[in-house]
């Protein structure tokens, strides 16, 4: 009997060292793919600005790691440029919508990409900690032009871009107004959501696995990913936020935080009823409406 107690205990004690060793395989895989964006496995635009009968220039940077940025230049008829940032493992196709709406109001827009998206070089995401440097160097690059009136910058990005949106403007005062259509308030905030959309594996025990392998591998902490911590440092300039009620992708509580964070002059536009980046296709004449009015009234001081 005792022995087969013995036996018992050591098999019951393998099963759970074999369990335990499988979450740790799998956390780690779910991390890596996370954060992680080989060609290969990517998604890349499926249209051009072209399909939308806007002019336009390919366009290439690199950025202080030396990586190319691949882009879209649409050139200005009133000076002003919005920079557009797509969202998380997404492409440049994903705003053109938004492009062309404000091609129509006057404004150049150029839609960027980072690194280890679209065609851009390099296959770590880092959240923020370095793509930041991805989007100076398209704001050095708009330096370069003489059809842009430098005084005359805005940004707007989408979810993940938001993110690096606000990110970006609490540290280059020149960019004079900001948008951010469902963007994450904080890696924190958001995780539990997030890894539960992306992998389809409960919050518990997976998500604090997962986070701990992600920052293993990529070097950041999750509480360095904190847009709550800069967008104050934005003000005065003005800041627009839209969340929707339905997400699933981002805790909906994200735009109401960032809000909170916020200095003034700040807006946010919030909608039960919306899920995630759906503002420009659930509400499109009222998108456009509040978007080019809020860049007509700080960009062009109408």
């Amino acid at each position: 009997m005792k022995r087969w107690l013995k036996i018992s205990f050591s098999v019951f004690v393998g099963i759970l060292l074999l369990a335990f060793g499988g979450l740790l395989w799998k956390t780690y895989g779910e991390a890596h793919n996370l954060i992680n964006a080989p060609m290969s496995t990517r998604n890349l635009p499926d249209e051009t600005p072209a399909d939308y009968s806007l002019p336009f220039e390919d366009v290439i940077v690199t950025n202080p790691d030396g990586q190319k940025l691949v882009g879209w230049f649409i050139p200005s008829e009133n000076g002003a440029v919005i920079i557009m940032q797509h969202g998380y493992k997404s492409t440049r196709s994903e705003l053109l919508n938004e492009a062309e709406m404000m091609y129509r109001h006057g404004y150049g827009i150029l839609v960027s990409s980072i690194r280890a998206h679209d065609y851009s070089e390099g296959e770590l995401i880092t959240f923020g900690l370095y793509e930041v440097d991805d989007m100076e160097a398209w704001y050095q690059y708009l330096l370069t032009r003489d059809d842009v009136d430098p005084d005359r910058i805005g940004i707007l990005g989408n979810y993940y871009g938001g993110m690096l949106s606000i990110q970006f403007a609490a540290q280059n005062e020149n960019i004079k107004a900001v948008v951010a259509n469902s963007a994450f308030s904080s890696l924190n905030d958001t995780v539990s959501t997030s890894v539960e959309h992306f992998t389809g594996l409960p919050d518990f025990p997976f998500a604090p696995l997962i986070v701990f392998w992600a920052e293993q591998e990529s070097g950041f902490k999750t509480e360095d990913i904190d847009a709550t911590k800069s967008i104050g440092r934005i003000s005065p300039r003005p800041v627009f936020l839209m969340q929707g009620g339905a997400d699933t992708v981002i805790s909906v509580s994200s735009g109401q935080r960032l809000y909170d964070a916020a200095g003034e002059p700040k807006e946010l536009w919030f909608d039960p009823a919306l899920g995630h980046v759906e503002f420009d296709s659930e509400r499109a004449a009222e998108y456009e409406a509040r978007v080019v009015a809020f860049f007509d009234q700080y960009l062009l001081d109408k």
